[in-house]
């Protein structure tokens, strides 16, 4: 992690050359999602490894708007932590999680953290916590969850790949096969000939 116009010399640690993927923050959204903290300057640490793991699951494709505020979240609470914030126990409405649940339960398509908002009562960032807290996983990973559950369905009636992927709501096939295969373990065209005793099927 490096703070802006923090210095460094940009070259390799290793005689093999490197490559590297980069994460702006918004400071806005850290100040958003955490009080006024002086964050540390940081060389490495695993929590925000896999942070920064989880925020380019999409990569190149860019971070979808219900993500953000988990990443933002988990990104300042990681921070604040190293900072030596003290801990907060925060309590969440129950009601309200179940609602963005139901309401996640119930899309076909992408779902805007606004829209959460405005049905719950939340703001996106005590969203993020409090359905992490109650339900063991972020808004966004839920929803690409029942994505994925419906993919799988589609794919068992003989729904072709390209098919599946545009009835869960996904934008592409490889969109979807970027999500399916860390969730179930193997790729959906070998998902697919499992199913129906064949050859691989094209991903």
């Amino acid at each position: 992690m490096i703070h802006p116009d923090e210095v460094h010399d940009g070259h390799a640690g290793a005689p093999d050359g490197f490559a590297y993927r980069m994460l702006y923050a918004d400071p806005s959204l850290i100040a958003s999602a955490l009080a006024d903290w002086v964050l540390p300057f940081v060389a490495d640490d695993p929590a925000l490894r896999r942070v920064l793991t989880d925020a380019f699951a999409d990569f190149p494709k860019p971070i979808e708007d219900l993500a953000i505020p988990a990443v933002a979240t988990a990104l300042a609470d990681a921070l604040a932590r190293l900072a030596g914030a003290p801990s907060v126990t925060r309590r969440f409405p129950a009601k309200a999680l179940d609602i963005a649940r139901d309401l996640l339960d119930a899309a076909s398509g992408p779902v805007r953290s606004a829209a959460l908002e405005s049905e719950t009562g939340l703001d996106r960032y005590a969203l993020a916590r409090g359905f992490r807290a109650r339900f063991g996983t972020s808004p966004h990973r839920y929803l690409v969850g029942r994505h994925l559950e419906r993919v799988r369905a589609e794919i068992a009636r003989g729904a072709s790949l390209a098919d599946a992927a545009y009835a869960a709501g996904f934008a592409d096939q490889s969109h979807m096969t970027r999500h399916f295969k860390p969730h179930f373990g193997l790729p959906p065209g070998r998902y697919a000939a499992l199913l129906r005793g064949s050859p691989q099927i094209s991903e």
